[in-house]
């Protein structure tokens, strides 16, 4: 049918813009603290991007669901507004006429969802996790940013650098201090690299046409030594075992796991793919004809109606996680409370009633 089709294009279309305008505003708020920690040295600097696509895969899962509700809900209410429901009701085409369409939007969007949600998601936050963890466990000079002072992960020494040049792998004008065990040692050189030792692997960092400065805390005796040549073994942070968050577990070690936190991680991913019919039938319900001259009550109570489901499905899972629910069966009584409520909503709304008795709606 032509309206099938037409609306099936339009809401994705509408999806593609919405999510472009989420996904404006997610980049930029997260870009701007994921520079923050890399300035701190929390982060390595050339993956700043990598992070950020990653981190931002890690949340479609979620980010999806909403956009494809929103955009129902766009679609529906431009069609409202400009009498197209009008023409498409006189025409004998009820509400009902919808939900095939939105079944094929169903399997489009909900094969994504259960990808991102049980293999991409999971898998992008392990792999954060991991570069997260090996950059902690590499030495000082992973975190130096020129033009900043860095401060060591031991918190004993300080360096700065005024100039990189990332073809060749070389520091310019380079500043060191360290206190070595109340030693005070100033290093200054004009350049310097980084280099691995074959035998041992350890590294150093080797300046070039310097000078060290040595004195006692509180003495004003001083040693200089000027070289050519100073190679500064670098302090290495001792590896933890990486250990991932419930997020970050594969979804067939979740299936493996007894463990209750496992449970509800598992269900909850599964519920991510189980609430998209549900708000699709939300959607349909709050598209009303009486609402052409102005969308807000209707986005307004649709919004609130999503919040409180994802909130509702929230609470359970933390419950889950605490042992204080069943674990199997728990959210799911929660998804058929709201399937139910939307089932409700969409006969009243098929046969032109109000939402809820004795309100506007």
């Amino acid at each position: 049918m032509i309206i099938h089709r037409a609306f099936i294009r339009e809401v994705l279309q509408t999806c593609t813009a919405v999510m472009a305008i989420l996904f404006s505003i997610f980049l930029v708020t997260r870009l701007i603290g994921f520079l923050s920690e890399a300035v701190a040295g929390d982060i390595p600097l050339d993956h700043v991007f990598l992070l950020l696509l990653l981190k931002m895969m890690t949340y479609l899962d979620i980010l999806v669901p909403l956009v494809l509700y929103i955009s129902i809900l766009l679609v529906m209410g431009r069609w409202a507004r400009d009498n197209e429901l009008t023409i498409i009701s006189a025409c004998g085409i009820g509400m009902q006429e919808f939900v095939r369409p939105v079944l094929v939007l169903f399997a489009i969007v909900g094969t994504m969802v259960a990808a991102f949600s049980l293999y991409i998601s999971p898998l992008s936050a392990e792999v954060f996790q991991s570069i997260q963890h090996e950059h902690r466990s590499r030495s000082d000079t992973t975190g130096i940013i020129p033009g900043v002072f860095t401060e060591t992960r031991t918190a004993d020494g300080v360096y700065f650098v005024e100039r990189y040049n990332r073809q060749t792998d070389v520091f310019f004008d380079i500043f060191f201090y360290n206190d070595n065990q109340g030693q005070d040692e100033i290093v200054i050189a004009s350049s310097g690299y980084k280099t691995a030792d074959e035998k041992t692997g350890d590294d150093f960092f080797v300046l070039n046409n310097g000078v060290q400065y040595r004195a006692m805390a509180g003495s004003s005796d001083y040693s200089m030594i000027d070289f050519e040549n100073y190679a500064v073994r670098l302090k290495q942070h001792a590896a933890n075992e990486l250990r991932l968050p419930l997020k970050a577990k594969p979804t067939m070690d979740l299936l493996e796991d007894p463990d209750r936190a496992a449970i509800g991680e598992l269900h909850w991913r599964i519920a991510k793919i189980a609430m998209l019919p549900v708000l699709m039938l939300f959607a349909l319900s709050f598209s009303a004809v009486r609402y052409r001259k102005t969308r807000f009550p209707g986005m307004l109570a649709a919004l609130l109606v999503y919040f409180g489901y994802s909130n509702v499905l929230g609470l359970v899972v933390a419950l889950i996680r605490k042992g204080t629910v069943p674990p199997h069966l728990s959210l799911w009584i929660a998804h058929l409370v709201f399937f139910l409520l939307a089932m409700y909503m969409f006969r009243r709304r098929h046969l032109n009633l109000r939402l809820i008795p004795g309100l506007p709606g």
